[in-house]
């Protein structure tokens, strides 16, 4: 079978469009770990402390590969197949709010700016949560106050981006969160 063909395949009783794989598994495993390092983080606070701190650096080491698998990693995983000029977010972010928006295969354009911005907020969390284990700023106020603002920021984006995927999943009849754990997709 051809990739550009639409074909059917047989799921028991059920026909189902074909499927094409998407998501590597190193972009699954750092999606669900940075998930589950962020809730864990953000749980733990000020509660408890070294789990708190770990899951900080698990975080920061996840950013750290994500930035590297961005540049060299699979076509989808690849900077350069999601990142796109703001006028181009701008437009495809007018056309989901009138439910005309286009399917990607990837991210689409609005949600490969949420991947930039979810890691500049969780880089930057993480950053200010290393310095404030450092002598040198350990207990400075404009250090504490900027990591617990980027947290809160950090916080109404991975609201927006569920949000968003919750509404391209409607929109396109598609379930974002199984492709993310499956790695495939609709073909089209």
């Amino acid at each position: 079978m051809s990739a550009g063909e639409s074909t059917m395949i047989e799921a028991g009783r059920a026909m189902r469009p074909a499927e094409v794989r998407v998501w590597d598994p190193l972009v699954r495993i750092f999606h669900w770990s940075l998930v589950t390092g962020f809730a864990v983080a953000w749980l733990t606070g000020d509660e408890a402390k070294t789990a708190h701190i770990l899951a900080g650096y698990l975080v920061l080491g996840l950013i750290a590969f994500r930035i590297l698998w961005g540049l060299v990693g699979t076509r989808h995983a690849r900077f350069s197949d999601f990142v796109y000029r703001p006028a181009t977010v701008i437009g495809f972010v007018k056309d989901m709010l009138g439910r005309r928006a286009k399917r990607y295969i990837g991210h689409n354009p609005a949600g490969g700016a949420m991947i930039v911005a979810l890691l500049a907020i969780v880089g930057a969390i993480s950053a200010t949560g290393v310095m404030m284990t450092t002598d040198t700023y350990w207990g400075v106020e404009w250090v504490e106050e900027l990591h617990e603002g980027s947290v809160n920021l950090g916080l109404v984006l991975v609201g927006l981006h569920v949000l968003g995927v919750v509404f391209a999943s409607f929109e396109h009849g598609e379930n974002l969160v199984r492709s993310m754990i499956t790695g495939r997709k609709r073909e089209s």
